[in-house]
């Protein structure tokens, strides 16, 4: 990065060059992405969390321990890593869509489109910031559903990594789906119609292979099933499904959203056209 700018004859100066990534640019984009959700973290971090708790006190405490153990777990246990990562999943996806869908439509998208920041920067940026809410609201619902169930932990390295994938790979699904909304009700849409059944239909409340065919084998081609799961795992000590194939699914499902988003942001589909 160059301090300052050379001078071209006509004596305008040239735009400023940077030798691989923008990092200052980047942080920037990232803080903005943070402060933006922090500033309202009532809706953004406290609404998730009350929600969970609501879920845990109708399927655990209104049951009164009625829930049989699944493979031996209680079912409070069970159920709580699934909401958590649920709380992870939907706020990561919210908050990058919400970001740019706003953008667009208050007419602010200049204020990222201007700075020299490459479609790599803005990738990286807008998946951060999305990863970032995702994980603190994970956090916070963690904390919050102690009282209701003893969580243990049997694998650290499992619980971080699909914490930070799932909040990775939403984030660039919601860059995905608020570049492709013009208005609010088209991303309500994803969110209720795609987004919301894939997470309730991934055994985050129930046992896959409790559920009837063609239905089980079909969950096992939702991604959220082996996210969910191998999340769980990390807590529980076993999992429905192959951890390992949950691990290298949703790794590659991340970098071939990654270059997606690189390529929309490129393109600057739906920003610039």
């Amino acid at each position: 990065m160059t301090d300052l700018a050379s001078t071209r004859p006509s004596g305008l100066p040239t735009p400023r060059r940077y030798d691989g990534i923008n990092w200052i640019g980047v942080q920037t984009l990232y803080l903005r992405e943070v402060r933006r959700f922090w500033k309202v973290g009532a809706q953004t971090v406290a609404a998730p969390v009350v929600t969970t708790l609501l879920y845990m006190l109708v399927f655990v405490v209104a049951l009164k321990g009625s829930r049989p153990p699944l493979h031996g777990t209680p079912f409070a246990e069970f159920v709580a890593p699934g909401l958590i990562m649920m709380a992870i999943l939907n706020n990561a996806f919210a908050n990058s869509s919400s970001s740019l869908i706003q953008a667009k439509i208050m007419g602010t998208a200049t204020d990222f489109l201007t700075p020299p920041l490459s479609p790599l920067e803005l990738t990286i940026g807008f998946s951060l910031g999305a990863a970032t809410r995702g994980i603190a609201v994970g956090l916070v619902t963690a904390i919050c559903v102690m009282p209701f169930a003893k969580l243990g932990v049997t694998n650290v390295a499992l619980i971080v990594y699909f914490a930070l994938v799932a909040s990775l790979l939403m984030g660039m699904v919601g860059v995905f789906a608020g570049l492709w909304a013009e208005k609010f009700d088209q991303l309500a849409a994803v969110q209720n119609f795609v987004v919301m059944p894939m997470t309730f239909l991934s055994g985050a409340f129930y046992l896959v292979e409790n559920l009837p065919e063609p239905f089980a084998t079909i969950s096992h081609f939702n991604p959220f099933f082996y996210l969910i799961d191998g999340f769980r795992s990390g807590f529980i000590g076993q999992a429905e499904g192959s951890v390992w194939i949950g691990m290298v699914a949703s790794a590659v499902l991340t970098v071939v959203m990654a270059c997606a988003c690189w390529l929309v942001f490129r393109s600057g589909w739906r920003l610039k056209s």
